[in-house]
């Protein structure tokens, strides 16, 4: 892994965390495009990236994503993650029933000129919303 591809994404992870606005016009183009599970049609640049933050801390305002393995190659990035919170507010039309949770996700980047300009985000979904009970455990 390149160091500068981990000084890179450390950075990203403290815009994920804190959802500082200035820190994501610094890292994210303003065209790019980020695909979420839960909408067909692409978000669009920073303020993108912080509606789908705003999303998860609706549900979670505690929630922290831990950067756990990442690999870059040339313009690509793939970082799996570790995102954990507290479940105080609605989620996907879920009552808050202040369960922690503790979640996998794999997102894959794709960098230009030292922005991100594309990524799609894959969240253990389904296992969240086992871990809140909106959907039953397998047995």
């Amino acid at each position: 892994m390149s160091d500068p591809g981990n000084t890179f994404m450390r950075r990203f992870v403290q815009f994920i965390n804190t959802a500082d606005e200035m820190l994501g016009e610094e890292l994210i183009a303003p065209n790019a495009e980020f695909y979420v599970p839960f909408q067909s049609d692409p978000l669009i640049g920073p303020p993108g990236w912080l509606a789908a933050i705003n999303v998860m801390r609706g549900g979670f305002p505690d929630v922290q994503w831990t950067l756990e393995e990442l690999v870059v190659e040339g313009e690509k990035i793939a970082a799996r993650y570790t995102m954990r919170g507290t479940h105080e507010g609605v989620f996907f039309g879920v009552p808050a029933t202040r369960r922690q949770i503790t979640v996998q996700t794999m997102n894959f980047y794709v960098m230009a000129n030292g922005k991100i300009v594309g990524e799609r985000g894959q969240p253990d979904l389904l296992g969240l919303m086992q871990q809140i009970g909106a959907v039953p455990a397998p047995s």
